[in-house]
């Protein structure tokens, strides 16, 4: 993680803040003039950036200004002994991410650092993304007629939707379009549209203005302009809500949009790549979606096979697997018997290469050897059930801070009925041996951290962003939710 800079005259102000900082183990660099900073940012950035608002030379506006034209995702935190409103509006005009009056709480002003470290490192997450594209593999002649299609596709801006049953790899395929783009060196900005209450979904994508709702205590950019110049893949798009819809529309007609609670038109130069499970022509008869945003997106329209249409992958998709799962987890990657692989190639796997990969992981843990038989696998799959609570496994994100441990994700799978805490309890074993092992530091405190954040968003999605029912059905306290999210930079609440 990057330091945290302070520019301002004050020796003092910085001492102070330096010492505060060092306390939270949080690395600093001072400033003593707006001049110094703004050179500084040719070779360096912060993660955060604390500006006293008048100095000597050029003002803590200038370096704003300069600080948003060149790294707009940075936040900054204007402070000033002259609180003033004049000064409060021109600083929040300029896109600072908050304004603190001198003299501070030092405890507060700790807490607003932190609040818009998260805030940095999420953004950072987003923009980052994968240093690499996910492998795609696939031999089949349906993933052939895919991959010739990327290929054809390959110096092409044009808006793509691309089709297919849930884990059949949409995702990967719209990463790929983009790495093989004219804007491959841009960023790629992933949202489904499922996952996000309806409510937050418009803020999600167009992002907000400060005040232009409860809650909304910073301008926040939305997926549109963390995707400039780039790519914005917009998974389960054919779940959008209907409104929502509408402004989609006017963005790709005219290529401008409006923040929530703004009323300055900004400018979108995006690819937009959209992928759905669901009917769409079908949903456009039942009024569910709109004719004219479905002609929009269907401009290219690409069509990825189930599984069940190209089983010969099966054993090329399983030894990937299980390599990819050994090697996340610090062990030595389990090898399937013959018999073992053609029984998978046999079996209706609903969840597609999503359920394999989920199957796989569950495998390297639970089997108890290195050879795996049809016996360990399973018994959903043995007993001829489709085994559906695979489909259902998913990834545990880690959050947005501190940063996720080495390792990669933990992933967590369903069990057989009466043995799934022993299966997620060995993977956290697991990856807690990995990361003794390689040496890492404060192993409970992210741990920990990952787990408080993992139930804090489920219970978040089950009430639909609501963190006092969330904190209820946690068992916890609302003060204790409260300061849980602002910890672990958690998006998506409200209040009840």
């Amino acid at each position: 993680m990057k330091p945290i800079w302070i520019v301002d005259d004050d020796e003092s102000i910085r001492w102070v803040l330096e010492k505060a900082l060092a306390r939270e183990n949080l690395a600093t660099k001072s400033f003593a003039n707006a001049r110094d900073a703004i050179a500084a940012l040719d070779t360096e950035t912060p993660q955060v950036l604390v500006s006293d608002i008048r100095m000597p030379g050029a003002s803590g506006l200038e370096l704003l200004q300069v600080v948003k034209t060149r790294f707009p995702g940075l936040p900054v935190i204007i402070i000033t002994a002259f609180s003033d409103l004049d000064s409060a509006v021109a600083a929040f005009q300029g896109g600072a991410f908050e304004y603190l009056a001198k003299p501070f709480d030092i405890d507060k002003a700790v807490e607003l650092i932190r609040r818009a470290l998260a805030e940095s490192l999420r953004e950072t997450s987003i923009e980052s993304g994968p240093s690499e594209t996910p492998e795609i593999l696939g031999q089949a002649p349906a993933m052939q007629e895919v991959f010739r299609a990327i290929g054809r596709l390959s110096q092409s801006n044009v808006t793509v939707l691309i089709t297919g049953e849930s884990g059949t790899g949409k995702e990967l395929v719209a990463r790929a379009l983009h790495k093989h783009s004219p804007r491959a060196q841009q960023p790629f900005i992933a949202l489904n549209t499922a996952a996000i209450p309806k409510d937050l979904l418009e803020s999600e994508l167009f992002g907000h203005e400060r005040g232009a709702f409860t809650g909304a205590q910073t301008t926040r950019r939305g997926r549109f302009e963390q995707a400039e110049n780039g790519t914005l893949f917009l998974d389960e798009i054919g779940d959008m809500p209907f409104d929502l819809q509408t402004r989609l529309l006017r963005v790709l007609s005219d290529g401008h949009f409006y923040r929530v609670g703004g009323h300055q038109p900004l400018k979108a130069n995006v690819r937009v790549i959209t992928a759905t499970h669901q009917n769409l022509e079908q949903r456009v008869r039942d009024g569910l979606f709109r004719e004219d945003l479905y002609h929009r997106l269907n401009v290219i329209r690409l069509r990825l096979p189930s599984l069940r249409e190209r089983r010969e992958d099966i054993p090329l998709l399983v030894r990937h697997f299980l390599v990819q799962s050994a090697r996340q987890l610090g062990v030595e990657a389990k090898r399937m018997s013959e018999a073992t692989v053609q029984f998978l190639t046999g079996l209706d796997l609903p969840g597609n290469v999503r359920q394999l990969e989920n199957l796989c992981n569950w495998i390297t843990v639970m089997a108890p050897g290195q050879t795996v038989e049809v016996k360990d696998l399973p018994p959903e799959l043995t007993q001829g059930q489709e085994g559906g609570a695979w489909a259902a496994a998913a990834p545990l994100e880690a959050p947005a801070a501190p940063p996720p441990a080495p390792g990669g994700q933990v992933y967590v799978a369903a069990a057989p009925a009466g043995a799934a805490p022993s299966g997620w309890i060995a993977l956290l074993e697991l990856q807690a041996a990995a990361m003794l092992a390689a040496g890492q530091p404060e192993v409970m405190a992210v741990l920990g951290r990952q787990f408080e954040s993992a139930l804090i968003k489920t219970a978040l999605k089950h009430t639909h962003g609501r963190k006092n029912d969330a904190a209820v059905r946690l068992g916890i306290g609302r003060n204790t939710i409260t300061r849980k999210i602002a910890e672990l930079g958690i998006d998506g609440a409200k209040d009840d």
